[in-house]
């Protein structure tokens, strides 16, 4: 797999259609992916004495966190909203390559810092809910 630029990995939010248009969160600086997957351990006696785990068992989730630069676009301002209302949404995350993952997120952390003649920053944290593809 060849190199990619982090530029290219974007974090998108739906419009609210069905199905959804998606459009980049600007301003976005830094985004991170974590794909979690919980185990299920069926170790027995006859395991040898080594661990075994359950195939396709478990919970898996994906954590998305960015951190960036407020610009006030139409996208942050649907992401606060669902901030402040709790209420998932359809997130798409694309790479260079092509390649992209879409799922229903909450946003569980939207935090706005600035200094004094500086910029306005944010970072945020999303997790899924159901799959993601």
């Amino acid at each position: 797999m060849p190199a990619e630029k982090g530029s290219a990995f974007l974090l998108k939010i739906g419009d609210g259609a069905t199905p959804p248009a998606f459009t980049t969160v600007a301003g976005l600086r830094t985004t991170q992916l974590q794909i979690n997957g919980e185990a299920v351990v069926i170790t027995s006696k006859d395991s040898g004495g080594w661990r075994e785990l359950l195939s396709g068992a478990g919970v898996r989730s994906v954590s998305v966190s960015g951190a960036g630069l407020f610009t006030g676009s139409a996208a942050e301002a649907r992401l606060k909203a669902n901030a402040l209302s709790g209420r998932i949404d359809d997130y798409r995350l694309s790479f260079e390559s092509g390649e992209t993952m879409t799922g229903k997120f909450l946003v569980t952390r939207l935090e706005y810092a600035g200094d004094f003649n500086g910029e306005r920053t944010y970072t945020l944290s999303l997790e899924s809910s159901g799959a993601v593809a």
